[in-house]
């Protein structure tokens, strides 16, 4: 009986792309299907009734939620390219920073490049403070899971690629290479990479469906 892999997303969603690498890394073949936040599709409410939100992979009927759930599942499914470090202590510590960029680094991210005028200042130097920890971290390593791309790395694709899509459409810079030349090294190499590249958004369109959604900062005392 042929395996059947599902996989429901969103062509911008940093998320879905996550899981889109991670199957493609594997070799898995699957089929994928294309949402709209507005006009969520009866499968997607059905196969996640909780938070109605895309990512959501499907293995022969059964579906998994959250992107990092599902890279967890993938990587414990299919042999070929490992997401996880084998070693436990290495595999908790790609836990905790990956639960660091999504839990930290996102919201701090957003605050910075969208939130408030008068919080402005703050927020990027509170910001710019997150990715220093990512900085430090990423060290003289080729990519956070060493010499191949790992769990980190692929949860770390909002930094790599999106965030100077980010910051192109907002109008501030945060990830500049006089502060952090290693991490812009390795989203250099990261992105150019085989089995991710084709797999990021076309940028003129992630660019201005961002600009749509929420334009460049403005400043109000001006």
């Amino acid at each position: 009986m042929a395996e059947e892999v599902l996989l429901f997303g969103l062509w911008g969603s940093p998320f879905s792309r996550r899981v889109e690498m991670a199957l493609k890394l594997k070799g898995i073949q699957y089929k994928y299907f294309e949402e709209e936040l507005t006009n969520k599709s009866p499968s997607l409410l059905k196969y996640n009734p909780i938070h109605k939100k895309i990512p959501v992979l499907v293995h022969n009927g059964k579906p998994i939620a959250e992107s990092q759930v599902i890279l967890e599942y993938i990587d414990e499914t299919w042999e070929g390219h490992p997401i996880f470090p084998k070693d436990p202590y290495e595999r908790a510590n790609a836990r905790f920073w990956a639960k660091f960029i999504d839990e930290k680094c996102l919201s701090g991210i957003h605050d910075a490049l969208w939130g408030e005028e008068k919080q402005h200042e703050n927020a990027v130097k509170e910001a710019c403070e997150l990715l220093k920890h990512l900085e430090n971290e990423i060290g003289e390593k080729k990519y956070f899971g060493g010499e191949a791309i790992g769990f980190v790395d692929i949860v770390a694709n909002i930094i790599g690629f999106w965030l100077r899509i980010f910051e192109e459409t907002s109008g501030t810079k945060l990830l500049t290479r006089e502060e952090f030349p290693k991490l812009n090294n390795w989203a250099d190499v990261f992105v150019s990479s085989s089995g991710i590249k084709e797999n990021l958004p076309p940028r003129d369109k992630l660019i201005a469906y961002l600009r749509s959604r929420f334009g460049p900062r403005t400043d109000a005392s001006k």
